[in-house]
C-alpha cells in the first residue's frame, strides 16, 4: 500500500485527520527532507527514506520497491499531493500497487485565507519554475490568464537562479490589468515565521519574494478593505444593506 499524502503548508493545525491517520498506519515515510522535518514529531519512530531536491524519481522508485516487500509506505508532499506534488509521479510509476492519494491544504488556499478572500471567483495556478516547463510556455500562460481576467496564484515565484521571472510576468500582466490591482504575497504560510504583504501590481517589492512565497494577483473586481483582499463573487448587495452593515 502506498499513501501519497499532502501535509499542508507546514503547521500541524493545517493537516487533515486523514493525512495524520495515514501517516500513523504507514511503516515507512518517504519524502523530501525539508518536508519530513516538518512532521518529524509524528514519524521519528518510523523508518524514514529522504533525499534532496530534484530526486523525486529516485524517491518514488524507492517507495514502490519498499511497498513490494509488503510494507505500507507514505510518500509525503507539502500542501496538496496533487498540486505540484508527488501524486502524479507515484501513479505513473506504480506497478499494480494500491495507491491512495490523500489531499491537503495547498499553499494558494492557505495564503488566500490569511489575505482575506481573493479567490472568490475564477482563478488559476501558474508555477514560474522552468525546470520542467519551457519559459516561453510559462509566459504564454501568464499572458492568457491575465487577458482572461483570472485571479492568478503564482507558485515558485522567485529564486536566486531566476530573479527576474516574477518581474517579467508582472510586466506581461500589466498589459491587461490595472497597476492598482491588489497583490498579496505570503511567505512561509501557516509557519512560525509567516509574513504577509499586501500591495499592488505597481507597488510590489520583488525583493521580499522567494521560493517559500505565494503571490496572488487579483482580477478587475478585486479590492482591499480593512487590510484584507476581497474578490467580488458577483452578488448584488443593496446599498442600504451595505450601509447598515458598515455602520454596525
Amino acid at each position: 500500500m502506498i499513501y501519497v499524502i499532502g501535509i499542508g503548508p507546514g503547521s500541524r493545525e493545517s493537516m487533515t485527520f486523514e493525512a495524520m491517520e495515514a501517516i500513523e498506519k504507514s511503516d515507512v515515510i518517504v519524502g523530501y527532507k525539508t518536508y519530513i522535518d516538518l512532521i518529524m514529531d509524528l514519524v521519528s519512530h518510523k523508518e524514514i527514506v529522504s533525499n534532496g531536491m530534484k530526486q523525486e524519481i529516485d524517491r518514488v522508485k524507492k517507495a514502490v520497491e519498499i511497498s513490494g516487500t509488503g510494507k505500507t509506505v507514505a510518500v509525503i508532499s507539502s500542501g496538496d499531493a496533487g498540486v505540484y506534488g508527488m501524486a502524479g509521479l507515484v501513479l505513473e510509476m506504480a506497478n499494480g500497487e494500491d495507491v491512495k492519494v490523500i489531499s491537503g491544504i495547498t499553499a494558494s488556499t492557505a495564503a488566500a485565507a490569511v489575505l482575506g478572500a481573493p479567490l472568490m471567483h475564477d482563478f488559476c495556478h501558474i508555477s514560474l519554475s522552468d525546470l520542467l516547463t519551457p519559459l516561453e510556455l510559462i509566459y504564454k500562460r501568464v499572458e492568457l490568464a491575465a487577458q482572461a481576467d483570472f485571479v492568478i496564484c503564482i507558485y515558485n515565484p522567485r529564486s536566486k537562479g531566476r530573479p527576474e521571472y516574477l518581474k517579467n510576468s508582472f510586466e506581461i500582466i500589466k498589459k491587461y490589468k490595472s497597476g492598482s490591482t491588489p497583490v498579496g504575497v505570503v511567505r512561509n504560510v501557516y509557519r512560525d515565521d509567516q509574513e504577509i504583504n499586501i500591495c499592488t501590481l505597481d507597488t510590489i517589492d520583488f525583493e521580499i519574494v522567494d521560493m517559500t512565497s505565494i503571490v496572488i494577483v487579483g482580477n478587475s473586481s478585486t479590492y482591499i478593505k480593512d487590510g484584507k483582499i476581497i474578490t467580488k463573487r458577483g452578488y448584488h448587495l443593496k446599498q442600504n444593506y451595505t450601509e447598515k452593515n458598515l455602520e454596525a
